[in-house]
């Protein structure tokens, strides 16, 4: 019997092929059920220093939990909050880490819920390492910072396991598997006082959080808090006018004024109210931009 050897390999080619496209289905449904991603989750990424992590001690009006549309994924394990990295917790105070005070993210997040539709949800990331410059955040340099940080410091900096800008993603990353990045809190600036390289600093950070993230500039803007203020006495309020350039070397970056938010003793924090108000203004520049109309954070 004669074989024709054209047919033969025609049959192993489509057998072939068929079980090529076999495992990409079979990659497909592997991708949708690994990433269940919701549009209407919105994650939030904030960094910084001692007011973005949190430096007031959070009053009984805090610790009333906003429900289960207000969430922060815990970036580091706290055995005392029975909360474990990588995982969802409802957002009550503390969100940076187990031992933190009340943080702008905490009313950014209440804002943000109070004045969005019942289906979205809001989700913060936050990480940040109170006394620490700009440096410790950019991934090709931070060693050389951290090789110079004080002992005090160094002790937070291993709680992110030497490298906070890497947890910082890795968190991010996890996030993005159940939610949509939408914007970016910076509060960061009394340790570079008066570093008027501060604006491309920060630009090199923001530039490496897109990239590391596969994020669109122009869909994911950066806000930035003012230090203390004058009117607060601030010990640092002149870096105000440097922060106030940003958005000239990041064309979607925002500040947030911190005008009227009150300060504590040291000239360098703010108190609880502080926060709440300089939070809430977080949420309404956000807001704002995402085409909410009327909102009066005070």
């Amino acid at each position: 019997m004669m074989i024709n050897l054209k047919y033969v390999v025609a049959d192993l080619f489509n057998l072939k092929m068929k079980r090529v496209i076999f495992i990409l289905f079979l990659s497909v449904l592997s991708l949708n059920k690994t990433y269940s991603q919701d549009k209407n989750f919105h994650i939030y990424i904030c960094f910084g220093q001692s007011n973005m992590e949190g430096n007031a001690k959070f009053e009984p009006q805090d610790t009333v939990a906003p429900g289960q549309r207000f969430q922060v994924l815990e970036a580091v394990d706290c055995p005392n909050l029975n909360r474990k990295k990588g995982h969802w917790y409802p957002a009550v105070p503390p969100l940076t880490r187990c031992y933190t005070g009340l943080t702008p993210a905490d009313y950014f997040g209440r804002t943000m819920i109070a004045n969005t539709p019942g289906k979205v949800r809001i989700g913060v990331i936050n990480v940040a390492v109170g006394g620490c410059k700009i440096e410790l955040f950019d991934k090709d340099n931070y060693k050389s910072y951290v090789a110079t940080a004080p002992d005090w410091m160094i002790n937070t900096i291993n709680a992110y396991d030497g490298n906070p800008y890497n947890r910082l993603v890795e968190m991010a990353k996890l996030a993005q598997k159940e939610g949509v990045i939408k914007g970016i809190l910076l509060h960061q600036g009394e340790s570079n006082n008066n570093d008027t390289l501060w604006t491309k600093k920060v630009k090199v950070v923001y530039d490496h959080l897109l990239k590391d993230l596969n994020l669109k500039s122009n869909a994911v803007p950066l806000l930035a808090g003012e230090v203390v203020g004058e009117d607060q006495g601030g010990a640092c309020a002149g870096m105000n006018k440097i922060i106030a350039k940003l958005p000239l070397a990041i064309p979607n970056a925002y500040v947030i004024s911190s005008r009227g938010c009150e300060g504590v003793a040291d000239k360098l924090h703010f108190s609880a109210a502080g926060y709440r108000k300089l939070g809430k203004r977080y949420a309404a520049k956000m807001l704002s931009l995402q085409g909410y109309a009327n909102i009066n954070p005070e």
